[in-house]
């Protein structure tokens, strides 16, 4: 999943790069740049939660969670 995310993220840059000399050229042409810089930010956002969910995972398990006891609440 990871792989093929970071491959249509390279595909989305080369896309732009092809379209950044026809921005100004046409109305279309700027359209679809827009698209294509949306659906590259969406791709990144979704390898970062996969990257973050690994990185939480792991520390969650390093520091496993305190049981609290009744007379903890007490001692404040």
């Amino acid at each position: 999943m990871r792989k093929e995310l970071v491959k249509s993220i390279k595909e989305k840059e080369v896309q732009l790069e092809k379209l950044a000399s026809y921005i100004d050229k046409s109305l279309i042409c700027a359209e679809l740049y827009n698209k294509v810089v949306i659906e590259k930010a969406i791709l990144k956002k979704e390898l970062d939660e996969i990257n973050k969910n690994k990185l939480m995972g792991k520390v969650v398990k390093l520091f496993p969670r305190k049981t609290k006891l009744i007379c903890d609440y007490f001692n404040n």
